[in-house]
């Protein structure tokens, strides 16, 4: 799982002695932090389409942040990934966004896109986060490789 944007930016932002004493909580109080500031845009380019956003998950797993699910479509025996990407600057609509998130509505929101991929770019002035911890700057790309390792899985999980 790999998001781009307004969630890595946040990542920046978590206080570690927080971190290690209270875990999730301070990826939120650090979320709260941004609640005024505009979210920088960038560019994400999905099967030969380039899209503006503030915010892009790119992800094979469902669960974003341990509990809530961005990428309802995701799963590891895929050889894609769910991208769901986020537009505009408006802080208050990423407010908005996480509500959806929140009552699992938020891929039928209006500035939300889903899409399938194995490849995606991000390109632009902004920050990237890979499993809740931060990786660096864009640009960076992410692609799957079919068959490059060998999941053990119980075999309800097929």
């Amino acid at each position: 799982m790999a998001g781009a944007g307004l969630d890595a930016t946040i990542v920046t932002k978590v206080n570690s002695d927080l971190k290690a004493k209270a875990g999730k909580l301070a990826y939120w109080t650090a979320g709260l932090s941004r609640i005024a500031s505009r979210v920088e845009q960038f560019e994400a380019k999905v099967n030969g389409d380039v899209y503006q956003c503030g915010f892009a998950l790119a992800s094979r797993v469902r669960n974003y942040g341990g509990d809530l699910e961005i990428a309802h479509g995701a799963s590891l025996l895929s050889d894609e990934f769910e991208v769901v990407l986020f537009e505009g600057s408006n802080p208050l609509r990423y407010a908005w966004y996480m509500l959806g998130v929140g009552t699992k509505r938020v891929q039928s929101m209006t500035g939300v896109h889903t899409l399938r991929a194995s490849r995606v770019e991000f390109s632009g002035d902004a920050h990237i986060q890979i499993d809740g911890e931060y990786a660096g700057r864009l640009p960076a790309c992410f692609e799957t490789v079919p068959n490059a390792l060998t999941l053990l899985t119980p075999k309800a999980y097929q």
